[in-house]
């Protein structure tokens, strides 16, 4: 009571003190920050979120789930659904790959163990959004079908289920009380046990795989009414039950329930530590406590109620993920699944750092340096239990999820604004372990400078992303006096320079070191991580004065940056659901966008920054289920919002500095843990930008001219005032004023390319060479020959190697080889099927070119057809007799790749009579998850005089019930890459 009467007394102050919002007084709010929170934003449309109640940072997410599938029930929920199949303890917020939704309870009326899905009579139950209601660490709804209430409280570990059971005209008797508990729900079961303590007492585990191959978790429930059946015998322990309840008086049920990746008796005692004998409401107000404190880091103010919305519903999500992944004693289970202890720190897990390290890391550092911390020495204990930094980690186990290695720069951008609460030499060890690995096409980025496509998938995103986290990796190196690595990996953040092609604009794939084509700039290809050349074309956050040099100057630049915005919407290639909130060919639904808006401050064009931001914080982000643009991604598309709609965000984290966009709040107040704050006013009306004045602490106001701020600016606190303007105007659009971000040592040479010439050829091949450097010189190397310097274009008439240089300044840069194939030019093949352009493998001879694909079907080799039979003829040129005929095809049916159902091969004379005919069934795909060539070879012994040869594949076709496609009404491809000929 005491606690309410002292809340009251606070909001009454607040309305007492109400002052002029242009005042530099701190920002305030009336209202609870958590009445401003709609939980329901992000669980429509892509946005991948839960309703359900949750703890800042908490493990355990109690929820319910409306979806056992699909790649819009990857949380569990969505909002279109109508149907309830329960009520999980664990989920994830807006990511792109479906887990979790751990041991479900559902209250019904009968002990029917189906849950429904298959049409037939089941445990779930139809409900309305009318009677579903959320707010921060609570959950409501009514069950339609039973006439049930359920009420859903949380802990950080525990949480609280409350079944009231309406009784009305019908069968539905105080005596028919049932709980369904249900641990085959959602992904694949590995092992569980359910165990009857007492008739309120259960305890059990469920270990199962799914995104996480080995998830392990323990349960122990105390219920409030005993359960009759809890002394029945099984031979096998069962994986679904109805409990049911002895409830006479028609009470409400409780179920407390504790969670653990630990043990059992883990779970007992996070259960009875945070919850213990407190009832419902006690834990629901001690929720509602928690989390309007983690709100009120950041106080705004505005009199739009959807903005106050957005952005407290934005903060809410930033605070769901990472989640707490160790027990109330300090034990936890690490990336080995061995059980650890610590007492030094919160250890965490669900780090989507390929997301977060854009802008949710960066804010965490702003107003939760304790956690950022916590997040650090997490990632050195995982890197102690694993042996590397996790990339994207979920419950102990390395998911091979997404590039990069983006633990770096989250622990470089912490260790440069001097958040080191640990081990600062085991930080950096662990950084430069990540940095010189030899897998996911680090090996060639380390020799060549760059990742050729051939050699591994999303090679132009990998390259781009490696290059930035060097960068972060080279200013902590440098900042701890390591020379030696400083210019190791400052040369390293250089190499974004070797796949940008001159003639396009673009960051491009290379191919064999030619430039991957035919290449368009909105086809959505194998080069790039779920995004195409367009999202990827101003990714150099590291070295942007250096990328403006590459593409010829500011006004190219800046065009460059007007026609992505203005380009048409659409995409083309192989369809990326990722790629969403489009404004021309930005993606604001997809990370490698997020900077993007920003970048014309750089060129002096602040004012379209302005308009860009502005247009994206008012545009698409809403009060709906539908109101984010995209997966929301633990976090990242919520701290997108936050950071800008206050006026700034982290172009390059680890430089600490903030690029100034545009103010959206009247007001906004941020209160940091080292007990300053900053306050940001905003005066006058536009979205434009007329002057901007910073005061430090209690000094007096004066002028900021720079379009950027610097975080030792924010951790000191003072007041930022923007007045604004309704038309653009020439702030900070000075050079001396415009934010810096350039590599000025350590210099590069990039390697030649070769800008024409073909790479399989019949005759000869005339190859040209190129560099983007000005007074390189280039060498060549035919074979074992010697070095010749590159005066003119080189003739190659054999098969063989061709190996190139560059050389400048008495640097040179890696040597690259070019392998070339020469095949029969007599021989003439037609495609009478159509192949997809990002999968053309070099266009129609591809497939007596001589040059075959690896298990990757993004290598650039493999030629793909959708929804077609292949049916290719090949002319021999003249007659010939034929010893035998191989095929390639691939399969990777997680990637919808299906071998053939059938091949059959036609042997004809020059007359086009019939010689020979081979009909083979192939292989069955199957439904492993595994990537793997089939080559057959069917055996022609003695066919003489054959002129041409003609093989026709039948497609899969339509994709099977089990495929993950088979919604959506998919088609199987067929990829082949060579036909063999002896």
């Amino acid at each position: 009571m005491k606690k309410l009467i002292t809340l009251f007394g606070v909001a009454l102050l607040f309305v007492c003190c109400k002052e002029d919002a242009t005042s530099t007084s701190a920002a305030y709010q009336s209202k609870e920050l958590t009445s401003f929170v709609n939980p329901f934003i992000g669980t429509g449309g892509h946005g991948h979120t839960y309703p359900g109640a949750t703890m800042p940072f908490g493990m355990m997410q109690l929820s319910p789930d409306t979806r056992l599938d699909g790649w819009d029930g990857c949380s569990g929920y969505h909002y279109s659904d109508n149907k309830i199949y329960g009520f999980s303890h664990t989920h994830l917020s807006g990511t792109g790959v479906s887990d979790y939704g751990d041991i479900l309870l559902m209250p019904t009326r009968e002990p029917i163990l189906n849950n429904g899905a298959d049409g037939e009579k089941g445990y779930r139950s139809s409900f309305s959004h009318d009677n579903e209601k959320a707010s921060p660490g609570y959950y409501e709804v009514h069950l339609d079908d039973t006439n049930i209430d359920v009420r859903l409280t949380v802990t950080e570990r525990a949480g609280i289920h409350e079944y009231r059971f309406r009784e009305s005209e019908s069968n539905q008797q105080p005596d028919n009380h049932y709980v369904i508990l249900d641990l085959l729900h959602r992904d694949k079961l590995l092992e569980h046990d359910i165990q009857f303590l007492s008739n309120t007492e259960i305890q059990g585990k469920r270990f199962s795989s799914a995104w996480a191959t080995k998830q392990m978790l323990f349960f122990y429930m105390k219920t409030s009414h005993p359960i009759k059946n809890w002394n029945t015998d099984y031979e096998v322990t069962p994986k679904v039950m109805a409990l049911e309840f002895d409830n006479p008086n028609n009470e409400p049920i409780t179920i407390k329930i504790g969670i653990s990746p630990v043990d059992e008796a883990g779970a007992r005692r996070n259960l009875e530590t945070e919850i213990g004998d407190k009832s419902f409401d006690e834990i629901r107000q001690l929720a509602n406590e928690t989390w309007e404190k983690e709100l009120s880091k950041i106080v705004v103010e505005d009199d739009n109620e959807n903005n106050l919305t957005n952005f407290y519903t934005s903060l809410y999500h930033t605070m769901i993920a990472p989640n707490l992944y160790q027990d109330v004693d300090g034990r936890y289970r690490g990336m080995d699944l061995e059980i650890h202890q610590s007492n030094e720190f919160n250890y965490y897990t669900v780090f989507s750092m390929w997301d977060t390290y854009r802008a949710a890391h960066p804010l965490y550092t702003i107003i939760d340096e304790k956690r950022t911390n916590d997040f650090v020495n997490t990632m050195l204990a995982k890197y102690d239990e694993g042996s590397i930094l996790p990339i994207w980690d979920l419950s102990g186990n390395y998911t091979g999820c997404m590039i990069g290695y983006h633990g770096v720069p989250i622990i470089a951008d912490a260790y440069m604004k001097g958040i080191k609460d640990y081990d600062v030499n085991k930080a950096y060890e662990a950084m430069r372990h990540s940095a010189m690995q030899d897998k996911l096409g680090l090996k060639h980025y380390k020799s060549l400078g760059y990742i050729p496509v051939e050699q591994e998938s999303e090679s132009v995103s990998k390259t781009l992303e490696y290059a930035y986290d060097d960068w972060t990796l080279a200013q902590v190196a440098k900042d701890l006096g390591k020379t030696k690595d400083y210019k190791l990996f400052t040369q390293r953040a250089q190499n974004y320079k070797n796949l940008y092609n001159p003639a396009t604009g673009f960051f491009q794939g290379r191919q064999r070191n030619t430039w991957f084509s035919p290449f368009k700039p909105e086809e959505v290809n194998f080069n790039y991580t779920e995004a195409n050349a367009w999202q990827y074309s101003l990714y150099a956050p590291q070295d942007i004065s250096g990328h403006i040099e590459l593409m010829g100057g500011e006004e190219a630049y800046e065009e460059h940056l007007d026609q992505m915005f203005s380009a048409p919407m659409e995409t083309s290639g192989r369809h990326q659901a990722d790629i969403t909130g489009l404004i021309g060919q930005y993606a604001h639904g997809n990370e490698p966008s997020h900077h993007m808006a920003y970048l014309y401050n750089f060129v002096g064009k602040p004012h379209k920054t302005q308009e860009k931001v502005h247009e994206i914080l008012t545009t698409l982000y809403t009060n709906e289920p539908d109101g984010i643009s995209g997966n929301e991604d633990c976090g990242q598309m919520s701290a997108w919002y936050v950071l800008s709609s206050l006026g700034f965000y982290p172009v390059t984290p680890g430089s600490n500095d903030y690029i100034i966009g545009t103010p959206l709040f009247d007001k906004a107040t941020i209160h940091l843990e080292n007990g300053n704050k900053l306050t940001i006013i905003k005066k006058g009306s536009g979205k434009y930008i007329a002057s901007v004045d910073y005061a430090f602490a209690k000094a007096e106001l004066q002028p900021h001219t720079q379009s950027f701020i610097t975080h030792e600016q924010i951790n000191s606190g003072g007041t930022l005032v923007f007045t604004m303007s309704e038309e653009p105007t020439d702030w900070a659009v000075e050079k001396s004023n415009r934010p810096k971000s350039a590599i000025d040592e350590y210099p590069i040479v990039t390697a030649p390319f070769l800008e024409k010439g073909s790479i399989a050829f019949t005759d000869s091949t005339v190859v040209q060479l190129n560099t983007l450097q000005s007074n390189a010189q280039m060498f060549y190397m035919l074979g074992d020959s010697s070095w010749k310097e590159y005066s003119k274009p080189i003739t190659i008439y054999n098969a063989g190697d061709l190996t190139v240089i560059s050389k400048k300044d008495g640097a040179s840069s890696p040597a690259v080889t070019t392998t070339f194939y020469k095949y029969n030019k007599d021989i003439k093949i037609t495609l009478n099927h159509s192949y997809a352009n990002e999968y053309s493998a070099g266009g129609n001879d591809a497939l007596i070119n001589g040059m075959q694909g690896t298990e990757d079907f993004r290598s650039g080799a493999w030629q793909g057809t959708q929804g077609e039979n292949l049916d290719v003829t090949i002319d021999l040129g003249e007659s010939r007799s034929i010893n035998s005929i191989s095929p390639g095809f691939l399969k990777d049916q997680r990637s919808w790749i299906f071998y053939p159902k059938d091949v059959t091969f036609e042997f004809y004379d020059e007359n086009n009579n019939l010689l020979k005919k081979i009909f083979k069934m192939l292989p069955e795909t199957g439904k492993k998850e595994e990537s793997a060539v089939f080559r057959p070879r069917y055996e022609t012994l003695g066919l003489n005089k054959v002129r041409y040869i003609r093989m026709k594949a039948t497609t899969y076709g339509k994709l099977p019930e089990w495929h993950l496609g088979y919604p959506y009404d998919g088609e199987a491809w067929i990829f082949t890459d060579e036909i063999v000929i002896n």
